[in-house]
């Protein structure tokens, strides 16, 4: 098989892409498929990939991280993925990619110092808490409210579908201070034994076994008011902020997911013999080959075009949303391909092509549904 071809490549990126290769190559794959079929991974699995450097690519010096970019982040996750060989341990693994950016970027110093710091050095578990069980993609009418009482809030509300909200430290969750629409909404850290605030039930999933999915219940919960991240009212702007770079992850982790099932696939159908000769024999098979490999260089493209107009300045919020759904497409496609090439036993569990294409299932739903990209991509681009 030819060399590899990558989102990014320079010195930098390859260091990035080797050192999380050898964490991902020792620390996941050899526990891959027992970690999915326990539907968790070891808490220990956190403070390993921080004594590694792992959960710090991509984050300032001054909250821990390597000071990198956007692009050595998906480098990082890219890698994850295809060493790793576990969707649901990269994702659980990741949350914080997607908990600990609103701190980042408008937190007060202490709670980078108490929170941000602590991830990045696998010490604590970050989740994001957006999602509701009656809004789904509809941010601007969450309904969680959190009203303030003295130096605290009083938070009232649910969440579902938290990636890691089982076990995690905090959840940076996303309340309503104010009136209706996106400028009522606020940010809060919301922190594990706070009274009022429970893990109603750990859900179960389609794929992403290993990682942990939640629901969670607040009711008369009281979060100081210290907690509040950037001001009130003004928490859409931070979340629409990380939907943008979240969406950019979800391409590149289904590009590699795509990758993964190709490279299995064309192993299988080299070593695979039917009517005397191995299935690449046939033009069918180089055909579907063929199709797989260009829809993974497509999705490869758009994601890096547009994560480098994101690195110039350009946070295009509909270029971001054709690409994920461009690699949401490629990756399914690919994914159900690979289990046609590997025929019966493409649909056992022994096989890991059977594991991505339930893994892939989630990508055009989450971070924003196909449905919801598409209106994003008829709103910001010109007829």
């Amino acid at each position: 098989m030819k060399k590899r071809r990558y989102l990014f490549e320079n010195e930098t990126h390859e260091a990035i892409r080797k050192a999380v290769r050898r964490f991902a190559e020792h620390a996941i794959a050899p526990h891959a498929d027992a970690w999915e079929e326990a539907e968790e991974f070891p808490r220990e699995l956190y403070a390993q990939a921080g004594e590694a450097d792992v959960l710090g690519i991509g984050y300032p010096e001054s909250v821990g991280g390597d000071g990198n970019d956007l692009s050595h982040v998906l480098v990082a996750a890219e890698e994850m993925v295809i060493a790793g060989r576990s969707v649901g341990t990269t994702v659980g693994l990741g949350s914080h990619s997607i908990a600990l950016p609103p701190i980042v970027h408008f937190g007060t110093p202490d709670q980078k110092e108490r929170f941000a710091k602590a991830v990045l050095r696998g010490e604590k578990i970050s989740a994001l808490g957006i999602t509701e069980p009656g809004g789904g993609s509809d941010v601007a009418s969450l309904r969680t409210k959190a009203v303030r009482d003295g130096d605290f809030y009083v938070v009232n509300g649910s969440k579902t579908f938290i990636t890691s909200g089982a076990r995690a430290d905090f959840v940076t969750t996303a309340v309503r201070t104010g009136g209706e629409g996106h400028g009522g909404i606020s940010l809060l850290i919301v922190e594990r034994g706070t009274p009022g605030f429970t893990v109603s039930k750990k859900l179960k999933k389609t794929g992403w076994w290993a990682s942990d999915t939640a629901e969670l219940s607040f009711e008369d919960c009281r979060v100081p008011v210290a907690n509040l991240i950037g001001r009130e009212n003004a928490g859409f702007v931070a979340i629409m902020m990380n939907f943008v770079t979240e969406r950019l992850m979800l391409a590149a982790q289904c590009v590699a997911i795509a990758e993964l099932a190709y490279r299995e696939t064309v192993a299988y159908t080299k070593e695979r013999h039917a009517f005397g000769k191995s299935l690449t024999g046939f033009q069918v098979t180089r055909h579907k080959l063929a199709e797989m490999v260009t829809r993974i260089a497509a999705a490869r493209a758009l994601t890096g075009e547009c994560v480098s107009r994101f690195l110039k300045g350009e946070n295009d919020a509909g270029l971001a949303a054709m690409a994920k759904n461009v690699a949401t497409d490629a990756c399914s496609y690919v994914c159900d391909q690979a289990v046609q090439l590997h025929g019966g036993y493409g649909y056992m569990r022994e096989y890991l092509v059977e594991r991505l294409y339930r893994d892939a299932r989630l990508y055009p739903i989450g971070g924003g549904t196909r449905e919801i990209m598409n209106e994003i991509i008829s709103k910001t681009e010109a007829y």
